[in-house]
C-alpha cells in the first residue's frame, strides 16, 4: 500500500495567497478600465476652431462601438430616452451657447422605448457654438450628457466634461 501524502503546507500557503492576491488583479484592470472608458461603449473627443469674426466652435466627436447608438438633440417625444445635451459652463471670455448642430439623425423604432426615436451611431459629430468676449486667451468648459442604447438595453445617462485652451484673438 503507498503512503497517503498530507497537504504540502508550501504549496497550500501559496494557493491561499493567490486567492487573496486575486482581487487585487482583477480589480486593477477593472479600474483602469472605468478610468480609461467613463461613457462605455463610447469614446469622446473635443477640439476647438476659432474664426476671425470671435466665432468660436466646439467639435464633439462621439466614436460609438457597432450596435450601439446614442440619442439626437431632438426627440420626438419628452416620455422616451433622454436626447443628447451640451453645455457650456458660464465663464469669462464667451458669450455663452449660441448655437448646436448636429448631423441628420437616424430616425426609426426604438425596441427598448416601443416609440419612434431620433438616434445617431458610428462617429456623429456635434458643433457648439459661441463668441468670443476678449480677445486674451480663455478656457472653454462644458460637457456633453447622453444616453447609450443598443437593441436590447439601455445605458443609464453619462455627462463627461471637457476643457479646452482657446488662444488669444489673432489681431
Amino acid at each position: 500500500m503507498g503512503k497517503m501524502a498530507g497537504p504540502v503546507p508550501e504549496r497550500g500557503s501559496y494557493f491561499c495567497a493567490s486567492l487573496q492576491a486575486m482581487p487585487h488583479l482583477v480589480l486593477f484592470p477593472l479600474l483602469f478600465l472605468l478610468q480609461s472608458s467613463p461613457a462605455g461603449p463610447a469614446r469622446w473627443a473635443f477640439s476647438a476652431d476659432t474664426g476671425p469674426d470671435g466665432r468660436v466652435e466646439v467639435v464633439l466627436t462621439a466614436t460609438l462601438e457597432p450596435g450601439w447608438h446614442l440619442y439626437a438633440l431632438q426627440l420626438p417625444r419628452e416620455d422616451g430616452p433622454l436626447p443628447t445635451v451640451i453645455r457650456l459652463t458660464s465663464t469669462e471670455g464667451h458669450a455663452g451657447l449660441l448655437k448646436v448642430s448636429e448631423p441628420e439623425p437616424m430616425e426609426e423604432m426604438d425596441p427598448n422605448f416601443a416609440m419612434l426615436v431620433r438616434h445617431h451611431s458610428g462617429e456623429p459629430v456635434f458643433r457648439a457654438t459661441t463668441k468670443r468676449t476678449t480677445g486674451e486667451p480663455f478656457t472653454l468648459a462644458g460637457e456633453v450628457e447622453f444616453m447609450l442604447c443598443n437593441d436590447r438595453t439601455c445605458l443609464p445617462p453619462v455627462a463627461v466634461p471637457f476643457s479646452l485652451e482657446i488662444p488669444a484673438a489673432s489681431k
